[in-house]
């Protein structure tokens, strides 16, 4: 199928982020096109959709920031709707498949994978690996071809706090609506640093999170950051500490906070060397 996505985008495996506010900036969005210029056969382009150009390594595409025509975006919800800026009819100047990734994981092996599951006109998402008995993928890492999802952004553009109360996260909107269906990359694929990493407890106090085998992509949700699994937290939120001032903090209630014991044990992470091995210029 390589040939068909190729050939949809004139030859060039096309990779896409975006970035809007302060919460991430030059570093992040220069560090993720460092992994994928290691990480990719060429020819590729790397295109950073931002309002904000200052501090990009000059092999970055900018490009300003999708219309989206909404008057108010949604409120207390858990999803980053402002992705619904990458399903209108147009993307810039690009034109077939993209590979969208999010600023805040970490690449550690082949991305060419992804250029040659399914086929041009897919929208191929990575799994959901907090819901492995549900059908549902995750949009930090995916693959659409550009102007598939219009439908997407039109009914979010109606009505966009009723779909993000019916839904609360982007991505089960987008696998549940996506108007062909979707198809999900293989699991091992695309892993889940919490999930997959780290060590369940007491193992976790022991050893540093690991990084399975066929892994290519691990991705950062919930707040814990890749700088963070560097410095051995288990949030931006949390400080660093050995594994036995940290054990000792079980019996204080302002440290362990509304945790149980047992959550609190298990919220703990030794410093993970592989992920600053990936995650850097």
């Amino acid at each position: 199928m390589m040939k068909d996505i190729l050939d949809a985008s004139h030859g060039v495996k096309q990779v896409i982020c975006i970035s809007w506010g302060a919460k991430y900036g030059a570093l992040f969005i220069n560090r993720l096109y460092a992994m994928v210029e290691r990480n990719i056969t060429p020819p590729f382009t790397f295109t950073c959709f931002t309002d904000n150009r200052e501090g990009l390594h000059p092999a970055i595409l900018c490009q300003d920031l999708p219309e989206l025509d909404v008057v108010k975006m949604p409120v207390n919800t858990l999803g980053i709707w402002s992705k619904a800026r990458l399903w209108g009819p147009k993307l810039g100047d690009l034109r077939g498949p993209v590979l969208f990734l999010d600023l805040d994981l970490v690449i550690v092996s082949s991305l060419d994978h992804f250029f040659e599951f399914g086929g041009a006109n897919d929208v191929v998402m990575a799994r959901n690996q907090t819901t492995p008995f549900r059908r549902l993928g995750q949009t930090s890492l995916f693959r659409f071809k550009v102007g598939s999802l219009v439908s997407l952004q039109e009914t979010f553009r109606a009505d966009p706090q009723a779909v993000a109360d019916k839904h609360r996260f982007e991505q089960r909107f987008v696998t549940l609506n996506a108007p062909s269906g979707v198809k999900f990359f293989p699991r091992q694929w695309v892993l889940h640093f919490r999930q997959d990493c780290r060590w369940p407890f007491p193992l976790n106090y022991f050893l540093a999170p690991r990084m399975p085998h066929g892994a290519r992509v691990v991705i950062f949700p919930r707040g814990l950051l890749p700088q963070d699994a560097i410095e051995g937290r288990f949030s931006a939120n949390s400080r660093r500490s050995s594994p036995l001032n940290h054990i000792l903090g079980v019996f204080d209630k302002a440290r362990r906070g509304k945790k149980t014991p047992f959550k609190y044990l298990r919220h703990y992470i030794r410093p993970t060397s592989w992920v600053a091995d990936h995650w850097r210029e």
